[in-house]
């Protein structure tokens, strides 16, 4: 079975390239078939915000997200992250919250974490 691998994405996409990068190595991880885990934490979720387009990198940020969509990649987010309102994740994507213990039990399960 291959091994899992788990993104945690806390860069802000507003301010860094690095939120976009992190999507983009785990579009690249999904499509090689190896099982991935997105976890947004903090200023990371607002990668799924409905203005995410004029983030920095924003058109590739909508693109990559669109793509792990079709995948039917899920993404997982602490609950102190997930803003409430209609301006966030109007895309629908599959979003599990979390607890911090949960985002430890994920990151302890996976064979590779990557931080961003």
């Amino acid at each position: 079975m291959p091994s899992r691998v788990l993104v945690l994405i806390s860069a802000d996409p507003r301010e860094t390239h690095k939120a976009n990068e992190a999507l983009r190595i785990a579009l690249g991880v999904v499509a090689g078939e190896t099982p991935v885990e997105i976890v947004l934490t903090g200023r990371g979720a607002k990668l799924l915000d409905a203005g995410a387009d004029d983030y920095v990198d924003g058109d590739d940020i909508v693109r990559h997200l669109a793509t792990l969509k079709k995948l039917g990649q899920r993404f997982h987010a602490a609950r102190e992250a997930v803003p409430t309102g209609d301006d966030w994740n109007p895309e629908g994507h599959e979003v599990v919250p979390v607890s911090a213990a949960e985002i430890a039990e994920l990151v302890a399960g996976s064979e590779r974490v990557l931080a961003f």
